[in-house]
């Protein structure tokens, strides 16, 4: 039998930080794990978590397993990395209080019931525990934090769970955007920002002016955060503040803070911020210091060409809780796939139920295409009229989610989790010639690396692609020739125990 749920025991409505969300996670066995065995942040931790919980696109051999903390960093005497907090579909279930398979629903009812972020009076703030000022001369941002390294040709240590929170010089809206930040120097950082970012249209607008845009890059966060922040437009147009998605999560704004050393403002609960402006008309070399060609392995599993060319952050100080968690991630893995996947499953399940109200029966933004290019829509065609629905509703994911390349559609009898079950589907309800529908010349992903002209000549520049569909559904007048076999309905349980506990 299942052990009894303890009284005291938390749940996810009593997570309002990190350490709340770990200690929700020590009550399930199998979803944390600590070591105190010394690791290297260059390259060895990320090394090490590949075979522990990484899983997504890293190559293999890798596997979904525990969110595992560090408490043992080379040369970094007290600091502690946690790496895979969200790299498990059943861990983000247990964190935002919902099944697994209802994370689409559960995010959807979220975004359009924001909660907006409230502000703490300064110096009430557990992210203020700890200041470092980058004026002190002892000031060293690469001594003070051990940013990882994930592979050799890394262009340098990163940040990669940083959430940056800036705002629009003109209009004064604020936006929350993880971002890929490159210890650089002492004080300085460098920063990609993809084009259209809200973020960057800030900064554009602020380098015009020919003034600094003042930043808070805000580390190790209540799991709501980071994936509410992951919504993109035209889910959440311009001046739609990603930090009430989280407060609609957790039915409790968000607490907000004064920043010490520049005007902005840092999550109150925040593990680690870093305070900074990102500088008008200064660029730097992704990989100045290593030369290495690459930046970091990015979600499609390759490791992405380093940037010739970013805007630079002068680091202004550093605030932190006392024995603070530096939080990262393996960037091509299963934890890309929640943050990224869930918000996008979320984005197209609310455009199609709108449309097409109970034809969508759910979403899943496929680990393969790390939550950003392969989304596998269930449907439930109810009358002869729905014939040709599905990829009405294909049209409208493409739509809801630019990003996205590719659309498998399967019928409601199918597990759309369940990679082999979508393989059975396109294996024997997919005609290749009457089921694919392509889609050429439309905008995509500048990550994916087959979208450039020398890959196909049918791409005129790079970032266009092919979108394709993929029916896997069967015929509406069809449908009583592709049953499948019927089994006895049993309980298994008193059978098997050891397997249901």
């Amino acid at each position: 039998m299942k052990s009894q749920t303890p009284q005291h025991a938390l749940q996810a409505s009593d997570v309002n930080d990190l350490r709340s969300a770990i200690a929700l996670l020590k009550q399930h066995h199998g979803q944390y794990i600590e070591t105190d065995h010394i690791v290297d942040p260059n390259g060895e931790l990320a090394g090490v978590y590949r075979h522990i919980g990484a899983g997504g696109t890293v190559k293999r051999p890798t596997r979904i397993g525990p969110a595992m903390m560090f408490n043992n960093i080379k040369e970094y005497p007290g600091s502690r990395v946690l790496v895979g907090v969200h790299a498990s579909r059943q861990r983000a279930g247990l964190l935002l209080g919902c099944k697994p398979e209802d994370l689409a629903f559960h995010m959807g009812q979220a975004v359009k019931n924001p909660i907006e972020p409230v502000n703490l009076s300064t110096g009430s703030a557990p992210c203020q525990e700890q200041i470092f000022r980058a004026d002190d001369p002892d000031f060293d941002l690469r001594k003070l934090l051990p940013a990882p390294t994930n592979t050799p040709l890394d262009a340098g240590p990163f940040f990669c769970l940083g959430l940056v929170l800036a705002s629009d010089p003109e209009l004064g809206v604020s936006d929350v955007t993880i971002h890929r930040l490159c210890v650089q120097g002492k004080d300085e950082l460098s920063m990609f920002l993809a084009a259209g970012r809200h973020i960057e249209v800030f900064r554009q607008k602020a380098e015009a002016a020919g003034k600094p845009l003042p930043i808070t890059i805000n580390m190790g966060l209540d799991p709501a955060i980071y994936i509410g922040a992951c919504f993109e437009a035209p889910t959440t147009p311009f001046g739609f503040d990603e930090l009430s998605v989280a407060g609609a999560l957790r039915n409790r704004a968000v607490e907000l803070v004064d920043a010490v050393s520049v005007p902005q403002k840092s999550i109150a609960r925040a593990e680690i911020v870093i305070e900074g402006e990102l500088i008008p008309n200064v660029r730097v070399q992704e990989d100045q210091h290593t030369h290495t060609g690459h930046a970091m392995p990015e979600f499609p599993g390759y490791c992405g060409d380093a940037n010739p060319s970013l805007p630079l952050i002068k680091v202004t100080a550093v605030t932190m809780r006392h024995h603070a968690i530096l939080q990262t991630l393996v960037g091509p893995g299963e934890e890309h796939t929640t943050l990224a996947g869930i918000p996008t499953e979320a984005s197209i399940y609310n455009a199609v139920e709108a449309a097409i109200p109970g034809f969508l029966q759910n979403v899943y933004a496929h680990t393969a295409g790390g939550g950003k290019f392969l989304a596998i829509l269930q449907v439930k065609k109810r009358t002869a009229t729905d014939e040709g629905r599905q990829g009405q509703a294909a049209l409208i994911a493409l739509a809801a989610y630019s990003e996205l390349k590719n659309v498998i559609l399967v019928d409601e009898d199918v597990d759309l989790f369940d990679s082999s079950d979508v393989l059975w589907a396109m294996s024997t309800r997919y005609q290749g010639d009457i089921s694919t529908t392509f889609l050429p010349g439309i905008r995509g992903h500048q990550l994916d690396p087959s979208q450039m002209p020398d890959y196909s000549p049918s791409i005129r520049d790079r970032g266009i692609s092919c979108k394709t569909i993929f029916d896997c559904t069967v015929p509406f007048a069809l449908k009583d020739r592709f049953v499948r076999a019927p089994f006895q309905e049993v309980d298994p349980r008193p059978f098997a125990p050891e397997l249901f506990d």
